[in-house]
């Protein structure tokens, strides 16, 4: 029943309808010019190395892109390149999609624990990894090698989605095509299979995009590709137009991953008109096959986890005997720690209103700008490091190798870090009591600070964590970009390794593997929500 106000009493703006689409009918405040000027400011730099190899080969003009880019050594680059990505996608499907079925579909024992046991080589950064095989069998600098240890690597990149998707997927319909007489092999090949399409792709995208991005293990193993070559170039010519245009050259790959994934997606969707009551998986009993099953697991877990472990500790074991720096150390975490701190907290900051329109505004302005910030993050490190070292040079030479242009650069790599978790928070944070304030006649600052803050707090957290973590393991941005004589663990790692020093090299590794490890925490917990069996 609705009531009069007392005399006195603040009247309401009335607002029809409920929840959510309540608060989208008025957006005087949540569509203004400031935030929109902020969510553009942000997409603009996310933009902004792309935007500078293509002003730079409409500089260059077409001879010049001719005489640097169709070359015999291009294509050699090339060739190494996308065989590696190809090679990786590949074993990593086979490796993830295999396990994930293994995991949530079939009987083995101790599903759980191999569940987490999956997940942990992401703690191990694909430079430790490299370093770790590396330093045990000095002859794996081959195509072999490369390709071994980027899968061992990436392959939970794809395990994680199939996985999450197994877990989700109705059971109803696989115990009718068993119904209909359809063997295991074709159960999974025609009922499962094309409902895990989304995951497999968007998994597959994201260990492709990872080897066209990675610097540091194919370094080590001294397989040539364009990020290598392009480094190599910077260090040789000093951003010379050579290394400009091989970056242009992995620009137009990214953008060719990035459109055959949405190409090969497509439209067609596997989802039920609604989930109903929550069924229990019946496991795939696995009987004579159960001993072969643990025994792929434990191998593939083997080399991809205790391999790079048991590496780190035995040259841990012989760099403390010998003396370990551990001055140095302690340096370079503190550096590592304040820098991840104030790179989580600008990024957090700046993805705070690109997070916000996506939600409050919804529409194609705010879409784009969103999207601009994932473009960004899915170019390569060595990319975004070499525009904003030449634009720094020549816009403003005070600001070259400066702790600024470096938040910037992992800005670039990690706003999606941050943005998606703002923009949960968001969805899940109702505006009628931002209504309210306003109608109350509070400032837009002081709304701000009393309950915009703090309703969306566990979403800005969660995204200066993920940013966090990701900055304490990033090395090709901050080898190119921190001011001279900063020391992080990734670049102490990477040169006591560049100068053959495994047991000076492993504490840092060490250090960077335990400050990793919550996410992959964080991530094996989340995977495992959902009816699993």
């Amino acid at each position: 029943m609705l009531r009069s106000p007392s005399p006195g009493a603040p009247v309401l703006p009335v607002v029809r309808g409920s929840g959510a689409s309540a608060g989208t009918a008025r957006r005087p405040l949540r569509r203004s010019p400031v935030t929109l000027a902020l969510a553009a400011c942000v997409a603009a730099l996310s933009l902004l190395p792309l935007a500078h190899i293509a002003g730079y080969t409409v500089e260059v003009g077409w001879s010049g892109v001719r005489e640097l880019v169709l070359r015999p050594r291009v294509g050699e680059l090339l060739w190494n390149t996308t065989r590696l990505a190809a090679g990786t996608v590949a074993v990593c499907g086979v490796l993830g999609v295999g396990a994930a079925w293994l995991v949530a579909r079939s009987s083995v024992p101790g599903r759980g624990l191999w569940h987490v046991l999956l997940v942990a080589p992401l703690a191990v950064p694909a430079f430790v990894n490299s370093f770790a095989w590396i330093s045990l069998l000095p002859g794996l600098d081959t195509y072999a090698g490369a390709l071994l240890v980027v899968s061992l690597s990436y392959f939970p990149f794809v395990y994680l989605p199939v996985v999450a998707a197994f877990r989700g997927l109705d059971p109803a319909l696989e115990e009718t095509a068993r119904g209909l007489g359809l063997s295991g092999w074709a159960v999974f090949r025609r009922v499962q299979l094309p409902q895990l399409r989304v995951a497999l792709l968007g998994g597959s995208l994201l260990v492709a995009l990872h080897v066209l991005a990675e610097f540091g293990a194919l370094q080590m193993l001294r397989y040539p590709t364009f990020t290598t070559a392009i480094y190599d170039q910077y260090r040789a010519t000093f951003n010379g137009p050579a290394a400009t245009m091989l970056a242009g050259v992995l620009i137009l790959l990214c953008l060719l991953l990035l459109l055959a994934e949405v190409r090969l997606r497509g439209h067609r969707g596997y989802a039920g008109s609604g989930r109903g009551a929550a069924r229990p998986v019946r496991p795939v009993p696995l009987r004579a096959l159960t001993t072969p099953a643990l025994l792929a697991l434990a191998g593939l877990v083997g080399l991809a986890l205790l391999v790079p472990l048991g590496a780190l500790a035995y040259w841990l074991a012989e760099g403390t005997s010998a003396g370990a720096d551990w001055a140095g150390l302690a340096v370079a975490t503190g550096t590592t720690l304040a820098l991840a701190a104030a790179a989580a907290a600008v990024t957090t900051a700046m993805a705070l209103p690109t997070g916000w329109l996506a939600v409050r505004a919804r529409g194609r302005t705010a879409t784009l700008l969103e999207r601009a910030t994932y473009l960004g993050s899915s170019l390569p490190g060595i990319v975004v490091a070499l525009a904003l070292v030449t634009l720094s040079i020549r816009a403003t030479p005070w600001l070259y190798q400066t702790v600024p242009v470096l938040l910037a650069a992992y800005a670039i790599l990690f706003l999606p870090r941050a943005i998606v978790p703002v923009r949960a928070a968001v969805e899940q944070s109702p505006p009628l009591y931002d209504d309210v304030a306003a109608s109350l006649g509070s400032s837009g600052l002081d709304r701000l600070r009393r309950i915009t803050l703090p309703l969306l707090a566990p979403g800005l957290g969660a995204g200066a964590a993920l940013v966090f973590l990701a900055v304490v393991t990033e090395l090709t941005a901050t080898l190119l970009l921190a001011p001279t004589g900063t020391a992080t663990l990734a670049t102490a790692f990477w040169s006591a390794s560049s100068a053959l020093s495994y047991g000076g090299a492993a504490p840092y590794a060490a250090v960077m593997v335990l400050l990793s490890a919550p996410a992959t925490v964080l991530l094996s917990r989340d995977t495992r929500r959902g009816p699993t069996p």
